[in-house]
């Protein structure tokens, strides 16, 4: 389909409206999140290009992103609103342009946004908040230090870890043993003095260790000096797990997730939901831009004022609808990936609805 001189214009004024948004509310959100933080800058010497390049440059793309269904309903809205009261709109629709065919530049620029966001979160965003996370512990949370005793882990559905300890900065566990049940039945048992991690060979290297083998006949004890295997345990199990979802890529999550599984392991649901949200928000960026066309499109006697409060309103309802069928989700009350859709099939339908009731 060719685009006309009329498709060009909407989806160009929508576009800049829309960086003009994300602009003015992330500067305001930049500049409350100094306010909170500078205190904390101070107090640990932290680098002034470190603060700006590390940080705020990732920051920005972060938010962007977090709250692009929001500014994107906003932008909608406050462009819309402001051709409908120079009487442009009922020009479209009075040359003999449907409302839908008005409403297809919108979508085509809200897909180009959608398609950008998609990419973002998927694979790009990742790495920046790996950045920003590690300026985060290193000037603003406190310092992360392993504390557990007497730790267990379920690194496999038949298979559970015991540490009595371990050290974040040496990358050693005291005290291991890893035990093999089947049937309620201890088959074998794995236990060593120290577990340390070696980097290099990405294997844990198990210091006077004993390897005993049980079955309904006899026992076989295998013991030694030091040994290298390999467990589905890692050193970043027990380092600090701050904002941890925010920094896989799509396919690091998907990984993750199935290590989680193969453990049964608790917590899954925070990344089931991270994984969800990142196919969600494409499509919420879409609705929310047909649904701000259409509450804005018509000419009110309220003003341009009354339109861009009621869009605000809406994405605010938006949010907020968002943010407790997550809460659900975490909880483990409904299933996550409907919890996670609900606002998009519930905005939907209120799409729908308020279509059907545009006066032509």
């Amino acid at each position: 389909m060719r685009l006309k001189i009329l498709d060009r214009y909407l989806i160009k004024n929508f576009l800049i409206t829309y960086v003009f948004v994300a602009f003015v509310i992330v500067l305001i959100i930049c500049m409350i999140d100094y306010t909170e933080k500078v205190d904390n800058f101070l107090e640990k010497k932290a680098p002034l290009n470190a603060i700006i390049i590390d940080y705020y440059l990732n920051l920005i793309p972060y938010w962007i992103n977090y709250i692009s269904p929001l500014m994107v309903f906003i932008a909608t809205v406050f462009f819309t609103s402001r051709i409908a009261a120079r009487t442009e709109v009922i020009a479209m629709l009075s040359s003999g342009i449907s409302f839908g065919r008005m409403l297809l530049p919108y979508m085509i620029g809200a897909s180009v946004l959608g398609v950008v966001t998609f990419l973002q979160v998927g694979w790009i965003l990742p790495l920046a908040n790996k950045v920003r996370n590690t300026f985060e512990k290193t000037y603003v949370k406190n310092e992360f230090y392993f504390s557990g005793r007497n730790v267990h882990i379920t690194i496999a559905p038949d298979v559970y870890a015991y540490l009595e300890s371990y050290n974040t900065a040496s990358k050693t566990g005291n005290k291991f043993t890893m035990e093999t049940v089947k049937d309620n039945k201890l088959v074998q048992k794995f236990s060593a003095d120290k577990i340390v991690w070696q980097p290099k060979k990405g294997k844990w290297t198990l210091q006077n260790y004993q390897i005993r083998t049980l079955d309904s006949l006899s026992e076989k004890i295998k013991t030694g000096v030091e040994i290298d295997t390999t467990i589905n345990l890692f050193p970043r199990d027990f380092e600090s797990d701050y904002n941890l979802f925010e920094t896989f890529t799509l396919p690091e999550l998907n990984a993750y997730i199935d290590l989680l599984k193969s453990r049964g392991a608790d917590g899954l649901e925070v990344y089931m939901i991270e994984k969800y949200t990142r196919f969600t928000q494409p499509f919420a960026i879409l609705i929310l831009t047909a649904i701000g066309v259409i509450v804005s499109a018509r000419k009110s006697r309220k003003g341009v004022g009354w339109q861009i409060a009621l869009g605000f309103m809406l994405a605010f309802i938006y949010i907020l609808f968002f943010l407790l069928s997550k809460g659900v989700a975490e909880a483990g009350t409904i299933n996550t990936l409907f919890a996670v859709w609900l606002p998009n099939i519930v905005f939907s339908f209120i799409g729908l609805i308020l279509y059907k009731t545009l006066p032509r």
